[in-house]
């Protein structure tokens, strides 16, 4: 997972060519910020309700977010996103059956996201979906076998 985390990292920023991005994964009833790349700090680190924040909302609801104005759009804590200058974002749900993890992307203007840019987070999302099921899968296969019975 941590190498997951990094490549998402590494790579949201400039597909989606925004002035930051994050990577948060579901903790029980939280959202934890875990990762991000951006033009300033934003919430690397903290950990927010899944009820109070976009990046629950989108696991919650296993759909994406396209918000072009955060001050209009009633999913979000608008003054967190006063104090991180964020005005446009789209959020991204992670895994399957049940997302446990998003993967947002920010602009610091107000943007009208474009079906290019939405399609490559997309395609990003949906590859980190599939690491993450083969990370899973991965893990419950590791299942200790009983010795061999010798004759």
């Amino acid at each position: 997972m941590p190498g997951l985390v990094a490549a998402l990292r590494e790579t949201a920023r400039s597909i989606a060519e925004s002035d930051g991005i994050a990577v948060v994964l579901r903790d029980g009833d939280f959202c934890h910020y875990v990762a991000e790349d951006a033009i300033r700090p934003l919430w690397r680190g903290r950990r927010f309700r899944l009820e109070a924040c976009i990046s629950g909302w989108v696991m919650l609801n296993r759909q994406m977010a396209v918000i072009h104005d955060i001050e209009a759009d009633t999913r979000l804590p608008v003054a967190a996103y006063q104090s991180a200058s964020m005005r446009s974002l789209v959020m991204m749900p992670i895994g399957s059956p049940e997302p446990s993890a998003a993967l947002g992307a920010y602009w610091s203007a107000w943007v009208e996201l474009d079906d290019g840019t939405i399609g490559r987070l997309q395609a990003l999302a949906d590859m980190a979906t599939e690491t993450m099921v083969r990370l899973q899968a991965a893990d419950y296969a590791v299942v200790p076998r009983e010795p061999a019975l010798s004759a």
